[in-house]
């Protein structure tokens, strides 16, 4: 059951993963249900029901763990043995730099003693972790407000 719950970038090896979406004003406006660690960023994303709500208007800016979703812009790949070209080095520049905010507040909501801890209880109610999430998010979107992300 535990090899469910691997995550390697986890400081303790295992983990729950959520997805979190925010708008150019650096709100959350979306929040997964938590899922094992184990699962891929992709999955993740296809299961929360998020690209369900966006269409040509809209378009998500992720990292390159989402290439090839529909409306997800993602850095260019540099290709095997070759250098990007310049225009695709601007992108990944324009792209990274939007990121970098959406980073920060991940770090905030990270730092928070209920994110940022090590949970000793047992992983059996995704419901209630989910809900703890959605919670923690309100709350960060508050302290938004309050002190907001440099631009």
């Amino acid at each position: 059951q535990r090899k469910a719950y691997y995550h390697a970038k986890s400081s303790t090896n295992y983990a729950l993963k959520v997805q979190i979406a925010y708008d150019f004003h650096y709100r959350i406006v979306h929040v997964s249900e938590c899922f094992r660690g184990s699962v891929d960023d992709i999955t993740v994303l296809r299961e929360s029901g998020l690209l369900e709500h966006v269409n040509n208007a809209v378009q998500i800016i992720a990292d390159k763990g989402y290439i090839g979703e529909e409306y997800v812009i993602t850095p260019k790949k540099k290709p095997h043995a070759r250098e990007l070209i310049d225009e695709d080095k601007d992108l990944n520049h324009d792209i990274n730099s939007t990121r970098v905010a959406i980073e920060n507040i991940n770090q905030r909501l990270k730092i928070d003693v209920i994110l940022g801890g090590i949970y000793r209880g047992t992983i059996d109610d995704f419901h209630k972790a989910t809900k703890i999430e959605q919670v923690v998010c309100i709350l960060c979107n508050l302290n938004l407000i309050k002190h907001p992300i440099r631009r």
